[in-house]
């Protein structure tokens, strides 16, 4: 099945072009094909990878060639996939999960006269991220990157009827297009430097090339997080991910747990290597992911609208992947362990809240909900679940996932100097902030006084909430179950961990700052803590339906901690300056040049017309003239 791994791109690709070119014709079945697809992609998957476990560890990367791709000179690059655990870890996320997703989307999508055009581009999406994740070289990586972008920018602006959605979706792009331009960048330093773009080529030969190139090491490792940072909405290009709420709901559950904001984090651990002699790059690797932990985590806490609070949370878990990714060695197995029971998780929950809207006439104000869980038992049952999973509650997925990463932040730098006790502080702080904020979502979406009425008589929001159908349901049960279980298992001796050595390397052990059994004890007491406060004022108090003006924290926690407003007077401002004044000088000095040049001619031409007027007593004088000129010219010339 590894040699046929194509068809993991090849089946998704081909049901979206099918999808798209056959219009509405389509419009009866096309759904369905988009689920088949992905379902079929998931199976060749499962193939693969039960192939793959029956290999030794030193065999477990293997090169599928496909074609010849480009040769220009030193550039040879040939289209291949890399089939290794870590790019089959993602494969099995992006189709399990996606397809899931699409299953979902089946019945959230019902009423929608577009649908076959939005599982065409959930194919694409599909499609693209697999690209992405079974590259074999950085090109045909960029290949897969540029059309995750291109296939989230059409899902965001899915409903582009809406201008609001239209704009998100714009921001997204134009975002994520300022990190590529760090991609580029990298690539053609990777190729300056290894004469390749090739993994084969260009990993094994990072520890080797370093003696003299330093400085080129952590310049690729830096352009690769700018890249990196756009991709998974890290500090300082996280502003696009909370407007990326715009698209439908299950496009939410798909960026957020299977693909977009995964690819970054693929980037960084693929690139291990590299990462590996650039210890400078690494260090702002962990730096940039425990700016952005606090940072979504602190958004987190303020918002109403629920998904843009998911929205928040996954930025911040993201932020965890990333500080993991910047340990090196010691954190690359743990920051995919996460983010593959992050995948289950945060999944359902995204399911989650779309059949909260859909069940309370697509409102996202948690303001206006309360006391959900008699109306929707199962929506509250797998939420829950997933809520467990996130605040990393023993047994549940991430009590195994995101407390290595805890333990391995305090253990940074061999635990000498600075970086343990802040990477390590930093970690458990955004443990306790995560257990409140999803607490403050929880109970404020399910548990308290409701905040709505069916009467319409009444003041509150008329709402009749009611559980969503079998198609939705089922699905957030399946996820619902992977964030109960999926991390214990694959917990059991170190199984994960001990897969992903072929491309991670051997899991480094170093001895954490404070023992294991207090940052554990330490992490859970925050925990609760966070919960206990939350139930406090969100579960067992009143809950205003008009937000209380607030610190002045957390107004600029609704606002994003103002980033927006930054980037605009920082970049898009003076852009627009810069935009005018070139238009302004285009407009007066090239096009002024031009027409003054023809005014110039045409008033010549008018000139000389004049003196063509017809008589021949003017033309004589004219010749005269010119007589005189020459004769006077060659008197001066002689003498």
């Amino acid at each position: 099945m590894i040699n046929a791994s194509w068809l993991l791109i090849a089946i998704p690709l081909a049901s979206a072009a099918i999808l798209l070119l056959a219009g509405k014709r389509s419009n009866s079945w096309g759904h369905w094909l988009g689920v088949l697809a992905s379902a079929a992609s998931f199976a060749v998957g499962a193939g693969a990878l039960l192939e793959m476990l029956g290999k030794d560890a030193s065999e477990r990367v293997v090169d599928v060639h496909l074609f010849d791709w480009i040769s220009a000179g030193s550039l040879q690059v040939d289209a291949g996939l890399r089939i290794d655990p870590l790019s089959l870890t993602f494969v099995m996320l992006v189709t399990f999960v996606g397809t899931l997703i699409h299953i979902y989307s089946v019945a959230y999508m019902e009423h929608d006269t577009d649908r076959r055009r939005f599982f065409a581009y959930l194919n694409l999406f599909v499609a693209s991220m697999l690209i992405l994740v079974l590259a074999n070289s950085y090109l045909l990586l960029f290949v897969g990157w540029e059309g995750v972008g291109l296939a989230s920018y059409l899902l965001i602006g899915f409903w582009n009827h809406n201008p609001n959605y239209a704009t998100a979706a714009k921001k997204a792009f134009v975002m994520n297009r300022v990190a590529d331009v760090g991609m580029i960048i990298a690539l053609g330093l990777i190729f300056a430097l290894f004469g390749s773009l090739s993994f084969d080529k260009v990993l094994p030969q990072a520890s080797a090339l370093v003696a003299g190139n330093e400085g080129m090491m952590n310049l690729i490792g830096l352009m690769l997080l700018v890249a990196a940072c756009g991709k998974s909405a890290q500090f300082p290009l996280q502003a696009w991910l909370g407007d990326a709420m715009a698209g439908p709901t299950p496009v939410s559950a798909l960026i957020h747990a299977a693909t977009m904001v995964t690819a970054g984090v693929y980037l960084i651990v693929r690139s291990g290597a590299i990462f590996n002699v650039a210890p400078t790059a690494l260090l702002v690797v962990a730096i940039v992911g425990a700016i952005t932990l606090l940072f979504g985590a602190i958004v987190g806490c303020a918002k109403d609208d629920i998904k843009k609070a998911l929205a928040a949370s996954t930025m911040s878990q993201i932020g965890y992947m990333m500080l993991a990714a910047g340990l090196g060695p010691i954190g690359y197995a743990f920051a995919i362990f996460h983010l593959l029971t992050h995948g289950f998780f945060k999944a359902g929950m995204f399911l989650g809240a779309g059949s909260v809207m859909h069940g309370m006439n697509d409102d996202v104000n948690m303001r206006n909900f309360g006391a959900l869980n008699k109306a929707m038992k199962i929506t509250w049952i797998t939420f829950g679940l997933g809520w467990l999973a996130i605040l990393g509650v023993p047994p549940f997925s991430g009590f195994w996932s995101k407390d290595k990463i805890i333990e391995s932040a305090f253990a940074t730098n061999h635990g000498e100097g600075w970086q343990p006790w802040v990477f390590g502080l930093v970690a458990l702080i955004g443990a306790g902030l995560a257990a409140f904020y999803m607490s403050r979502l929880f109970f404020m979406t399910f548990h308290g006084k409701a905040r709505w009425s069916t009467e319409e008589s009444s003041e509150l929001p008329t709402r009749h909430p009611h559980e969503s159908p079998a198609l939705m349901v089922w699905p957030m049960i399946i996820l619902a179950v992977g964030s109960a279980l999926l991390g214990l298992f694959l917990s059991l001796g170190n199984r994960f961990t001990t897969w992903l050595a072929p491309v991670t390397g051997e899991l480094e052990h170093h001895d954490p700052v404070l023992s294991v059994p207090v940052i554990m004890g330490a992490t859970l007491v925050l925990v609760f803590l966070g919960a206990f406060l939350a139930w406090r004022q969100y579960g067992a108090a009143p809950v205003p339906t008009e937000p209380p003006v607030g610190s002045l924290l957390t107004q600029a926690a609704r606002a994003d901690l103002y980033q927006d407003q930054f980037n605009e007077a920082a970049f898009m401002r003076p852009g627009q300056y810069a935009t005018r004044a070139l238009v302004y000088a285009d407009k007066k000095a090239v096009d002024g040049s031009v027409t003054g040049l023809a005014g110039l001619i045409g008033s010549l031409g008018i000139g000389i017309q004049k003196l063509h007027n017809g008589y021949i007593r003017s033309y004589a004088a004219m010749m005269l003239a010119g007589l005189l000129i020459v004769l006077i010219v060659a008197f001066v010339i002689w003498n």
